[in-house]
């Protein structure tokens, strides 16, 4: 049975607070605000005791499958590195591609805004996935065209093919547009054909009319 966003969000929450002792989980963004709308995503602060967030980071994928399978984890590429915070992407399957989870993880005593970060903690190249995140840059601008958001969505089309060194550009056919960024990021990485396919047909879904 799939859950609603909401007590997926609160299943979230809930088991990450207990995965590690002395932690604290809590919801943020547009959902802790309660301004979300059918394309928000779900904004998880998972905050740490000193030292643990390599650990976490790594254990993560395992607690949160006590919650639902998931069926992909990237790290962002900022603070890649850090032993003081990460910026996790989470997809959970059986449940709509918008209901990614971005959770921010960070020890105690790291400041709560981050800024641009230290340089020597982001990702080498090859510590990530460039495809993948043309693809997830595809999502955002189905996102932010249902929004009305138009400019965005030329940016992070834009963004996303030349994250990959794919020379094309954004042309206001948003589904043609998202589906030529995907389908070139699956000619870099095949494992990411059924995440494109299902995030075309999202596009269609959502923006074919």
């Amino acid at each position: 049975m799939t859950p609603s966003r909401a007590q997926l969000a609160d299943a979230v929450v809930r088991a990450l607070a207990a995965a590690c002792p002395g932690s604290r989980a809590r919801l943020r963004g547009s959902l802790a605000a309660g301004t979300a709308d059918a394309f928000s995503d779900i904004d998880v602060e998972w905050v740490v005791p000193d030292g643990r967030v390599p650990a976490c980071a790594r254990d993560v994928r395992t607690v949160l499958e006590r919650v639902r399978p998931v069926a992909t984890v990237r790290t962002s590429p900022d603070f890649f590195r850090s032993g003081e915070r990460r910026l996790l992407f989470v997809r959970f399957s059986g449940v709509p591609l918008f209901w990614r989870l971005d959770l921010a993880l960070r020890e105690v005593s790291a400041d709560a805004e981050p800024g641009t970060g230290d340089p020597d903690v982001h990702a080498l190249e090859g510590d990530w996935s460039r495809p993948a995140s043309a693809l997830a840059n595809a999502l955002g601008a189905i996102k932010a065209v249902a929004r009305g958001r138009v400019d965005d969505a030329n940016g992070l089309l834009e963004r996303g093919f030349a994250r990959i060194g794919e020379p094309d550009a954004a042309t206001g056919r948003w589904v043609d547009d998202v589906t030529r960024l995907a389908r070139a990021a699956v000619d870099r990485e095949p494992d990411l054909a059924a995440l494109a396919e299902e995030t075309i047909a999202l596009a269609t879904a959502e923006l074919g009319g």
